[in-house]
C-alpha cells in the first residue's frame, strides 16, 4: 500500500498521532479509536495490520500486551516526496514568521511601558 494511501484514512492517522506520543499498548490504540469513530475491536486492529504491514509501525510483545510504536523510516519518505514541493510555500511561512515575531517585539513594548 502507498504512503498516502496509508495516510489518507482518518482513524490511521489518529493512531499515528497517538504512537507519535510513545509507545501504546493494542487496548489503549482501541480505546482512543472507538470513543473518537466508534468503531469495532476488529476494525482498529485491521488498521493497526495496515500499519504495521506498511511500516508505519511496529509490535512488540510483553506478556499478554501487544505494544505499538510509531517507525518513522515511512514518514521520512513522505517528508522526502513534500520536498519538492515546499518551494511553492517557504516565502508563505517565512512572511508568517516575519509577523509573529513583529506581534511578538509589539507586545513586548506594550509590556515594557
Amino acid at each position: 500500500m502507498h504512503a498516502f494511501e496509508v495516510l489518507g484514512d482518518p482513524v490511521r492517522r489518529l493512531i499515528l498521532e497517538l504512537l507519535a506520543t510513545g509507545e501504546h499498548a493494542s487496548g489503549d490504540v482501541v480505546t482512543e479509536v472507538q470513543a473518537e469513530f466508534g468503531i469495532s475491536q476488529a476494525a482498529v486492529s485491521q488498521h493497526l495490520k495496515v500499519l504495521r504491514d506498511s511500516g508505519f509501525a511496529s509490535v512488540r510483545v510483553d506478556g499478554a500486551r501487544r505494544l505499538y510504536a510509531i517507525d518513522t523510516a515511512p514518514l521520512r519518505e513522505v517528508d522526502a516526496w513534500l520536498d519538492r514541493f515546499r518551494v511553492f510555500w517557504r516565502h508563505k511561512l517565512e512572511a508568517l514568521a516575519t509577523e509573529v515575531a513583529r506581534g511578538k517585539r509589539a507586545r513586548a513594548k506594550l509590556k515594557g511601558r
